[in-house]
């Protein structure tokens, strides 16, 4: 769903919509235009673009209530799309950038830093469905380099490659002990049933190596 804005309002909108214009009791010019497609912008403008606090409603549904820079979403916001989630937080230049929580329909949230509208940085995701959270590091979208799981009574820390655990790692227990290991990948036998199934997604298996007790700081290798 495209969020990006529409039309000059100075040039389009007194040629093809409806516009309203006067000054708010900060002495700041304000304008109401409705334009062509439906879309309906209320708020701060100047030089005839948008710029300053305003709120811009799209004729799909989608709402957004924030900041604009010379017509631009930049700043702080909050955009409601047409599906029920919503993101708010920072922008930059029309895209979600800096802090923002993202809050989706079926019910997940994200919470951390975002880069060219993507997820980028460190945050933390909330799977609403089973109550199991992701906390780390983000790149370009997906789990990347350093990270855990986070469960109810223990937790997973290692590291990510596209959105999945992989190499050394440990499982935190609630009761002190912690089991260290690896994910490997599970190499499947048929080479050519791989390549032909588009929708083939590699199996990991958890090795563990061995068993920590950090109440006595002993040791149990696995056998």
């Amino acid at each position: 769903m495209s969020d990006i804005g529409s039309y000059d309002f100075d040039n389009e909108h007194r040629k093809f919509g409806e516009y309203e214009g006067g000054r708010n009791e900060a002495g700041g010019r304000y304008t109401k235009a409705v334009l062509p497609n439906g879309d309906i912008y209320e708020g701060q403008c100047e030089n005839g673009e948008r710029h300053g606090q305003g709120t811009y409603r799209f004729s799909n549904g989608a709402r957004y209530v924030g900041d604009y820079f010379h017509n631009l979403k930049h700043g702080q916001g909050t955009f409601y799309y047409p599906d029920g989630s919503r993101y708010e937080g920072s922008w930059g230049e029309d895209l979600r950038q800096g802090h923002g929580v993202y809050t989706y329909l079926n019910g997940d949230i994200y919470d951390g830093e975002w880069q060219l509208n993507e997820r980028h940085g460190q945050g933390v995701y909330h799977y609403h469905e089973t109550g199991l959270k992701y906390k780390g590091t983000w790149l370009n979208g997906s789990m990347e380099s350093a990270g855990e799981y986070i469960y109810s009574k223990y937790r997973y820390k290692g590291n990510f490659v596209n959105n999945k655990p992989q190499g050394p790692g440990k499982f935190i227990f609630d009761n002190g002990c912690e089991q260290h290991g690896e994910y490997h990948r599970v190499e499947q036998d048929d080479a050519e049933d791989v390549l032909d199934n588009l929708d083939y997604t590699p199996v990991l298996r958890w090795i563990p190596k061995g068993i920590v007790n950090l109440t006595t700081s002993t040791t149990v290798k696995k056998t």
